[in-house]
């Protein structure tokens, strides 16, 4: 039988690049930072051979994007009670928010070319 307490809690299938995975239970006020200090404590047995030096070089993916340090499931708007799937990956940094100026450059590129014809 599942308590409230478990209905109100978010799950997280987290997934290694290596294809690994383990599923933990959070609150949804728990933030990435929060749930990559939890998983560093908790390390999964099986996991030994991504095993890190520090939780702030985990991060979270969540639908193709990168998590922010403050972030929290519930801004997120998962379901609780029900299992989300996430990837986490070892990186030292993030990448800039905006990360797709030369894409944008091409597209200028682009324009400035249409516009002298």
């Amino acid at each position: 039988m599942t308590s409230q307490v478990d209905l109100d809690m978010v799950n997280l299938r987290l997934i290694l690049v290596s294809g690994k995975t383990e599923d933990f239970t959070f609150s949804p006020n728990d933030s990435a930072t929060d749930i990559a200090k939890h998983v560093f404590d908790n390390w999964p047995a099986g996991w030994e051979e991504e095993q890190v030096s520090s939780p702030s070089i985990l991060r979270l993916i969540f639908q193709g994007r990168f998590l922010h340090g403050n972030v929290t499931l519930g801004a997120l708007k998962l379901p609780p009670g029900r299992t989300t799937v996430m990837h986490l990956v070892a990186r030292e940094t993030l990448p800039e928010p905006n990360s797709h100026g030369q894409r944008n450059r091409e597209k200028t590129t682009e324009s400035n070319c249409c516009l002298l014809l």
